[in-house]
């Protein structure tokens, strides 16, 4: 075959066009040819071969590209990451695993990024251990990990995190992570982040705290509507709307009459969530909004008011 005696042709660009023409026709029966030239001596073929088994997935594929993270070559090392990233399959966790304590930085975060969308126990112990890393973007992995695993004995771990972390984020991840709970038991962490230095940790705990609809995170959250940043409020706001008191209705109202239109929209879905006919002449009075979306939002606001 044509094709394949360009693979072992001595001119690399040959070899690396050839690598990227398998790659237009490529079935199974040709992983072996990509692990292959993962070993090749031109920096070039090795990047193309990584790249082409993003779309295969048995152990000698996923093995070659972790090996291939301490490529001399960045490039290399970024195309395998890449499609290291892509494996779907549960059971190639156990061979990316024993990379998460890798002494370069580089293997644990790629190891740990393609780990979190494997949701494998076998990721357990290796993201609770990297909790503790050095690095602030391999501590985001790993927090991301168990995240993705639901993994409710991290609760305690991921809520230090989000309120000592010296990476804001790290404390994002984390305050996002702790929606994981089933209980008050994270509300401390959670009205900390609240009153974080860095905006976006602030918003991802109002947000958290919405999708645990802790009732007890109530004032705290009317406070957070006063924020100086409207991404903040407006989390704030929906949050308040998942958590249906009345007693939130005052302190929203004013946010109907906001400049940022996705403000006075979330607002006015919040208001509906909230059900409660005080805030109907003020949504009345929107109906007539600039923004169609929001016109929209209100629309739906007053019938659910409505209904309720």
């Amino acid at each position: 075959m044509e094709l394949l005696s360009r693979l072992q042709h001595e001119d690399g660009e040959v070899r690396r066009i050839a690598i990227l023409d398998l790659s237009d026709i490529a079935e199974d029966e040709h992983a072996p040819l990509f692990v292959a030239a993962l070993r090749d001596p031109a920096a070039a073929v090795r990047e193309e071969a990584a790249r082409a088994l993003e779309g295969f997935e048995n152990d000698e594929a996923v093995s070659g590209l972790a090996e291939l993270l301490t490529d001399d070559e960045a490039d290399v090392r970024a195309a395998a990451a890449q499609s290291l990233s892509e494996l779907k399959l549960t059971q190639s966790a156990r061979l990316l695993a024993p990379y998460a304590s890798h002494h370069q930085p580089f293997v644990r975060h790629a190891v740990l990024r393609a780990l979190r969308e494997l949701r494998a126990p076998e990721s357990i112990v290796p993201a609770l251990s990297a909790l503790g890393d050095t690095e602030g973007s391999i501590r985001r992995e790993a927090v991301a990990v168990l995240g993705y695993l639901k993994y409710t004995p991290a609760l305690p771990a991921l809520a230090r995190l989000a309120t000592d972390d010296a990476d804001q984020e790290v404390r994002r991840a984390a305050a996002g992570a702790l929606g994981l709970a089933s209980n008050a038991s994270v509300l401390p962490a959670l009205l900390a982040g609240l009153n974080d230095p860095a905006w976006q940790v602030r918003e991802e705990a109002a947000t958290t705290l919405g999708k645990l609809k802790l009732a007890d995170a109530l004032g705290e959250l009317v406070a957070a509507l006063q924020d100086s940043y409207w991404q903040v409020r407006l989390r704030a706001a929906r949050s308040l709307g998942r958590l249906r008191d009345a007693a939130a209705v005052p302190a929203l109202l004013p946010l109907l009459s906001h400049d940022i239109a996705n403000l006075r929209r979330e607002t006015a879905l919040a208001l509906g969530e909230i059900g409660n006919r005080a805030a109907l002449p003020a949504l009345e009075a929107l109906q007539q909004d600039a923004d169609p979306e929001v016109r929209k939002a209100v629309r739906i606001a007053i019938e659910q008011i409505g209904r309720q």
